[in-house]
């Protein structure tokens, strides 16, 4: 859902957002201070998710773009922004253009998604790989109970991973990033 007008001569289209809620200022979802964003819809239906109420596809709030823009900057103190779910790779669209302002303001992008970097590529929805385009760093593959430790950082279990965003897509193939 998207309308638009003109602003001081340049066309600025407004986005809706299905949200589950967010965290103006988060250390524990990246590297850094970050503005974290957790949409609303999940279909991957992973046990022991820990955001298991963000799943239902009609679920949450509707939230503009641009007051999460403003929002984002207006903090000074950030160094990124982090989406998270829900399912952030269902609502590539308001996301993307949520990452295109954050990347103006010199900040990066962190995705946090169920699929994995090979999942998205091999799907080749143009939406998605937009929004992929656009972050920094995919934390990928879905929450495994088995796997879970306390120990990794900025991770849930094992088997997931930080992928290097730029230098995969370079490469064509996921490249993890060590912190």
């Amino acid at each position: 859902m998207e309308f638009s007008y003109i602003n001081n001569k340049r066309k600025v289209i407004i986005m809706k957002i299905r949200m589950f809620g967010y965290s103006p200022e988060s250390i524990v979802d990246g590297k850094g201070f970050r503005f974290s964003i957790f949409v609303q819809g999940c279909l991957l239906d992973c046990p022991d998710c820990h955001n298991p109420e963000s799943h239902d596809l009609n679920g949450g709030y509707l939230m503009d773009t641009e007051d999460l823009i403003k929002e984002i900057s207006e903090n000074p103190l950030l160094d990124g922004v982090t989406f998270s779910g829900g399912e952030p790779f269902l609502q590539p669209e308001p996301l993307a253009q949520i990452a295109e302002a954050v990347k103006k303001l010199s900040l990066n992008v962190w995705i946090y998604s169920g699929y994995t970097f090979e999942d998205i590529l091999k799907k080749g929805d143009e939406k998605q790989l937009n929004l992929l385009r656009l972050a920094d760093v995919l934390v990928d593959g879905p929450f495994l109970k088995d796997e879970r430790s306390l120990e990794l950082k900025f991770k849930g279990s094992r088997n997931q991973r930080l992928v290097d965003v730029p230098k995969s897509l370079n490469a064509g193939e996921a490249i993890t990033l060590e912190l």
